[in-house]
């Protein structure tokens, strides 16, 4: 395999370390998604890790290893650009799948994860189709404070802005429910927030939405470390503010 490309590298390599993998951080990551990166940085830091992130650009060469792979959200143009780029990882992507390696793929990201995405200008983009899922971009756009109850991580907080609606198919489950006056979700209709298979989660929230929401976080860092180190329990993490800026949260208007 090519040699990995490494951006961010805290600690030393002494130690246990978690592989972190960034999609297109140029043109993917105008929402702050960099946040989400950030908070499984320290997490893992925290946990007594060494947490060494790689960026992957169009053309550019796969790391050797990842345990957690991230993508974040873009305008249609930056779509445009990596999609083609990202079809021709397709297979490796899905290898990475079903060895169940943690995905967290936000708005545009989880679109182009999808099986198709036709934007606003009328250009459909084709997805790698790991998720079972549908966009069509719409003129209006769905924007505000989301809250969503998620059987497994409890609330889930945070902020939508896309104007691409997405649907579900049959081989997907969704993140979460939106609260009723708390958000659109997927589509706005159906009452659905986001989209799971495996270990991969497709989600419409910013803010970012690991800081806010850190079940989430340590799920995506647990299963890294199963994969990796055959470790069945995450670390405790204490932390005493999250709680604290999670009830503020809840307070916001929509």
């Amino acid at each position: 395999m090519d040699e990995p490309v490494t951006s961010v590298t805290p600690g030393s390599d002494i130690g246990r370390p978690v592989d972190i993998l960034q999609l297109y951080p140029d043109e993917m990551n105008i929402y702050g998604d960099w946040g989400n990166t950030l908070t499984l940085v320290r997490r893992l830091e925290w946990m007594g890790f060494v947490p060494r992130v790689h960026d992957l650009h169009v053309g550019g060469p796969l790391p050797r290893r990842a345990d957690i792979v991230i993508g974040g959200g873009g305008q249609d143009s930056g779509q445009a650009k990596v999609y083609r780029d990202l079809l021709d990882r397709q297979q490796w992507v899905q290898a990475m799948v079903d060895i169940g390696t943690p995905m967290l793929l936000v708005c545009g990201m989880y679109q182009l994860f999808g099986r198709s995405f036709d934007t606003i200008g009328g250009q459909q983009l084709q997805g790698i189709g790991v998720l079972d899922v549908r966009t069509k971009g719409e003129s209006q756009r769905l924007v505000g404070n989301v809250v969503v109850e998620s059987e497994q991580f409890g609330t889930i907080i945070g902020f939508e802005n896309h104007s691409g609606q997405t649907f579900l198919g049959d081989g997907v489950q969704p993140l979460g429910t939106v609260h009723s006056g708390h958000g659109a979700g997927n589509n706005g209709q159906d009452g659905t927030e986001g989209a799971r298979v495996a270990n991969v989660v497709g989600t419409y929230l910013h803010g970012s939405v690991l800081p806010k929401n850190p079940r989430l976080a340590d799920y995506l860092i647990g299963a890294a470390l199963a994969n990796r180190y055959g470790m069945m329990r995450v670390p405790e993490v204490d932390d005493p503010y999250v709680e604290q800026a999670r009830a503020v949260a809840l307070t916001r208007p929509r």
